[in-house]
C-alpha cells in the first residue's frame, strides 16, 4: 500500500528562511499540558521545552523525572513533562500537530512511530545531525519508514521464556536442552507426566496476543506479508497443539502478558513467556527461575518483537528550537545515558554494543541479564520489512487469527487464511 507523506521542513530550508527575515511564531501552550516555549519567546537559549512519555507511573518524584531534568539543565532549559498512557499519547500526539502545539519531544511506543512520520509531523535523525551509527540496526528498523529514520530508540525490552527451576528440576529437565521446538514440546510432556502445569503465555485478542505469537511466527520463517504462509499455520498449529494436549491452558485465550506473570507466579507453571520487564519480579519469586530463548522452529533464537520507545522531534514552526532539542536528545542517547535509562527503568537493554557492554559490567552477574542482551540482539520490530501504517491492521487480523484458531472455531489454517485475505484487503 502506498502512503503520501508530507515531508518537514529540512532544517537547512528552516535556516535558509531565517535568514531572508522570513518571520515564524513559537508553538504556544496548551490546556493539557501541550508544548511551547512557556514564555512564548523563539529564543533557543533558556526557557522551557515541553516532553512527553507514556509513562504517568513515574511521578514528579520519581528518578524518571529527576533523569529527563537533568538532560534539561545540561541543555541550559528547564523541561514540562507530561507523561500520558500509551494510547492516548500517539493520539494527542497527532491532535497537536494538527492545532500547531506539538511538544518538542515526544517518547514514543515504537510501532507509533511510523503513524507520526507518515503524517509528517516528525523530523529525521538526518535533518537533526543525530548519529545513530552505533545503534543496533535491528532496532532502529523500527523507527524507519522509507529508508529515513525519525527517531532513536531509548532503549529495548523483548520476550523470552522463563522457567521455573524447581519444576524442572523435579521433572528431570535440563533447561540447556530447550533449542528447538521438538525439545521444548518435549519438556512440557516431561512436565507434565510429572504432575505440574506446562507452559503458560497471552493469546488474548488484542496487540498482546499479537506480540506473544510472532516469535513463533518469524521463527517458523514466516512473515507479516504472508500470514497464511506453511510456517505461519505451522506456528499455529504448535500452539494449539499445546492447548490439545493440556501442555498450556485455556485460559491462554483470553491472558494479557500481565496475567500470565501472575500464572508463572502461583509456582504451578514451568514456563511462561514474557518480558524484560519481569527481571525485578522474577528476582523476587518464592522459587528459583531462569530464562532461556525463545526457540526458532529448528533450532536457534526466535526473533522476538521489539518493545520500548523511540525518542523523536516534532516539526516546530519555531525552527530556533531544534539546536536545544537536539541537546535534550544526544543527552538521552549517548552510551552513558543509555546505561542510565536502562538503570532507571530496570527493564530496558541499551540499544548499542557499548552500552550493553557497559550495562552487563555495571550489574554484575547477580543481574543476570546477559540471556536478555542475546533476546534483544535477536530482536525484530514489528513495524520493519516496511509495512509502517499497515501494520496495526495485519496485527489485528493475526491476533484473531489466534483467537479463532486456539477456540476451536476454526482450523489454524482456516483462521490464517482469512486472516491473510482480510489484510489484503485492509491495506490494498
Amino acid at each position: 500500500m502506498q502512503h503520501t507523506r508530507r515531508k518537514p521542513t529540512s532544517l537547512a530550508a528552516a535556516a535558509a528562511l531565517a535568514v531572508v527575515g522570513v518571520s515564524v511564531l513559537g508553538a504556544c501552550s496548551s490546556d493539557d499540558g501541550g508544548s511551547g516555549s512557556g514564555d512564548g519567546s523563539t529564543d533557543a537559549a533558556g526557557g522551557t521545552y515541553t516532553w512527553w512519555d507514556p509513562y504517568p507511573q513515574h511521578d514528579g518524584s520519581s528518578d524518571w523525572e529527576a533523569r529527563v531534568q537533568a538532560c534539561g539543565e545540561e541543555a541550559g532549559v528547564t523541561i514540562e513533562r507530561t507523561a500520558y498512557d500509551t494510547t492516548a499519547l500517539t493520539n494527542q500526539a497527532l491532535l497537536s500537530a494538527q492545532e500547531g502545539t506539538s511538544p518538542d519531544v515526544i517518547l514514543i511506543d515504537n510501532p507509533a512511530v511510523s503513524t507520526l512520520a507518515d503524517t509528517g509531523i516528525l523530523t529525521t535523525v538526518e535533518e537533526f545531525g543525530l548519529d545513530t551509527s552505533a545503534i543496533d540496526q535491528n532496532l532502529l528498523d523500527a523507527g524507519v519508514v522509507d529508508g529515513e529514520a525519525y527517531g532513536i530508540p531509548i532503549g529495548a525490552n523483548t520476550l523470552s521464556l522463563y522457567y521455573n527451576a524447581d519444576i524442572l528440576s523435579d521433572a528431570g529437565v535440563d533447561p540447556a536442552s530447550i533449542t528447538d521446538w521438538d525439545s521444548l514440546t518435549a519438556a512440557l510432556a516431561q512436565v507434565t507426566d510429572a504432575g505440574h502445569k506446562g507452559i503458560t503465555f497471552a493469546g488474548i485478542g488484542t496487540e498482546e496476543g499479537s506480540f506473544q505469537f510472532l516469535p513463533w511466527f518469524w521463527g517458523a520463517g514466516a512473515d507479516l506479508t504472508d500470514l497464511d504462509s506453511p510456517g505461519a499455520v505451522e506456528a499455529l498449529e504448535l500452539w494449539k497443539g499445546w492447548l490439545d494436549e493440556g501442555y498450556a491452558p485455556n485460559t491462554v485465550i483470553n491472558n494479557s502478558q500481565n496475567t500470565v506473570w501472575e500464572e508463572f507466579l502461583t509456582g504451578d507453571f514451568a514456563f511462561a513467556e514474557n518480558g524484560t520487564w519481569q527481571v525485578n519480579s522474577a528476582a523476587e519469586a518464592e522459587f528459583e527461575t531462569g530464562i532461556v530463548q525463545l526457540p526458532a522452529q529448528d533450532g536457534g533464537v526466535a526473533p522476538a518483537p521489539t518493545g520500548g520507545e523511540f525518542i523523536v522531534a516534532p516539526v516546530q514552526e519555531d525552527t530556533a528550537r531544534y539546536e536545544v532539542t537536539r541537546q535534550i536528545v544526544e543527552c538521552m542517547t549517548t552510551p552513558e545515558g543509555f546505561v542510565e535509562t536502562a538503570n532507571t527503568f530496570a527493564y530496558y537493554i541499551p540499544p548499542t554494543a557499548e552500552g550493553q557492554e557497559q550495562l552487563l559490567a555495571e550489574s554484575g552477574e547477580d543481574a543476570d541479564l546477559e540471556p536478555w542482551v542475546e533476546a534483544v540482539q535477536n530482536a525484530k520490530g514489528r513495524t520493519s520489512d516496511g509495512l509502517g501504517t499497515d501494520y496495526p491492521v495485519i496485527s489485528e487480523a493475526l491476533w484473531t487469527a489466534v483467537q479463532n484458531a486456539l477456540s476451536g472455531a476454526s482450523t489454524p489454517a482456516e483462521a490464517l487464511e482469512t486472516a491473510q485475505a482480510d489484510a489484503e484487503a485492509a491495506t490494498s
